[in-house]
């Protein structure tokens, strides 16, 4: 099985995580929420909208600066965050309760003084479904049952055309809208696969990060000493990514990489030229994704071991805005990285095989308030190996349609489908947002193909859910 090499895909506020591994990337929408209070520009002073072209370096807004005698009232007032109860079923064979989750997150930012800004946050999960129910083994239990969360907490300092920020946060590199191309920096949380939305999904990474942006031409450079890496569960969970499902047996995740000695580091140049933004990348890193290695003789029952290889990545991104269409494209080289193949002589059951990785998208606007996005992808393997799990080049499509059907009710559907065989995942969903701050959902998570399909192999994981959120 090749390895779990992952890309997101976001819809409104679903995203789709999907690695390059046997159907290669996914597609990614994202359909940003507008803010209830707009402030004007002409309400702005020249200091504050200077302090937030700053903060759009890093793509967050900033509350004014409070006077001084209430800047440390800011770490008790404030607060914002989201409360979401998230229950599903998995009506396919054996039909389970696989879900009755409760997620809390809160965040706080504020500032020192003009030039030192500062952000912390934090989520915790309880799921009562493995608490409800025995059908987990218990390490499996143990692992999803609950969890607490650090996200972003950072330190951003800005020196003119210079800003510096350290601690935990999150590096976006990808500019495809739906796409996690070149988003290499980010680990993910995928003990639900693809499917909880994608600020949920990804996990903040501890990095010093410098900037510098004068006129069109923005450039950074990042540092990460102990590099976080993807959760990936346990073996009896329903979307454990490990090879050959019900074949072959796992021992625990070798994570000993996570120290100094493997830093992560990298930089990124952009330029915007004539509506053009372009921009290029090199990052070298512990491989957020595991690479299963067989820890067992051909000749016993099979027993693979997750770990996590060094690898080098180099790529680039471009966007243009054409109007109510936007093209945007990412492009990313990998090597160091290894797949799983079935040639006996292969040592631990792998082959190394750099990649090419590309994906083409198009966002329409419709009339009616209706979106339409469509992409290609494709990737393709150098130094192929026949025995794996995927063709020499592997290619895919995906199909995002989102509209209103009433003042306060949306719905969407969304397929991602390989090209080279039947595997796929369908992704219908209706949203209801009924009160200010309130938000429902139904949906369903439908797999289809083969078992050694990407999607295929959850064929048996199909599953209804129910959402309720509340954000504050």
């Amino acid at each position: 099985m090749i390895k779990n090499d992952v890309q997101f895909f976001e819809a409104e506020d679903e995203p789709l995580y999907l690695p390059m591994s046997l159907s290669i990337s996914t597609s990614l929408i994202r359909f940003a929420e507008q803010s209830d209070e707009d402030v004007a520009v002409s309400e702005k002073s020249s200091d504050e909208i200077e302090v937030n072209s700053r903060e759009s370096l890093f793509g967050e807004a900033v509350a004014p600066t409070p006077p001084p005698e209430t800047v440390w009232s800011t770490l008790i007032t404030g607060w914002k965050g989201f409360s979401q109860l998230e229950i599903a079923d998995n009506y396919s064979s054996p039909q389970h309760f696989s879900k009755a989750k409760l997620r809390t997150e809160l965040s706080r930012t504020g500032r020192f003084n003009e030039n030192i800004k500062w952000k912390i946050s934090g989520r915790f999960d309880y799921d009562a479904a493995y608490d409800l129910s025995d059908f987990y083994p218990s390490a499996v239990r143990h692992d999803q049952r609950y969890q607490f969360f650090v996200r972003e907490n950072y330190l951003d300092v800005s020196a003119g055309d210079f800003d510096f920020r350290v601690g935990r946060q999150h590096v976006i590199w990808g500019e495809m809208v739906g796409l996690f191309f070149a988003d290499v920096v980010s680990a993910r949380d995928m003990r639900e696969f693809l499917l909880p939305t994608f600020d949920i999904m990804r996990i903040p990474q501890w990095a010093v990060r410098a900037e510098y942006s004068k006129n069109d031409t923005h450039a950074e450079v990042l540092w990460i000493p102990a590099p976080t890496i993807d959760e990936s569960g346990k073996p009896g969970a329903d979307f454990y990514p490990g090879p050959l499902r019900g074949m072959a047996s796992f021992v625990g995740e070798d994570r000993s990489g996570r120290n100094i000695g493997n830093s992560n580091y990298g930089f990124r140049l952009s330029q915007l030229i004539r509506g053009w933004d372009i921009s290029a990348f090199y990052y070298h890193s512990l491989d957020v994704a595991p690479t299963f290695y067989r820890v067992s003789a051909l000749t016993e029952p099979l027993v693979f071991q997750p770990r996590h290889d060094e690898i080098d990545q180099v790529g680039a991104t471009v966007t243009k805005d054409f109007g109510t269409v936007v093209f945007k494209g990412e492009m990313v080289y990998t090597d160091g990285r290894k797949f799983n193949v079935m040639t006996p002589a292969a040592i631990n059951g792998l082959a190394k095989q750099n990649t090419l990785d590309y994906a083409l998208g198009l966002d329409f606007n419709l009339p009616a308030e209706t979106r339409l996005n469509l992409q290609f992808y494709q990737r393709v393997f150098f130094s192929y190996n026949p025995t794996g799990f995927t063709d020499r080049v592997e290619n895919g499509a995906s199909i995002l349609l989102n509209g209103k059907l009433w003042r306060n009710v949306e719905a969407q559907a969304l397929l991602i489908h390989s090209l080279n065989r039947n595997d796929w995942m369908f992704r219908p969903r209706l949203t209801w947002n009924f009160e200010r701050n309130w938000r429902a959902a139904v949906g369903a998570d439908i797999f289809g193909g083969q078992s050694t399909g990407f999607f295929g192999r959850f064929e048996h994981n199909d599953r209804a859910y129910t959402e309720l959120r509340y954000s504050f």
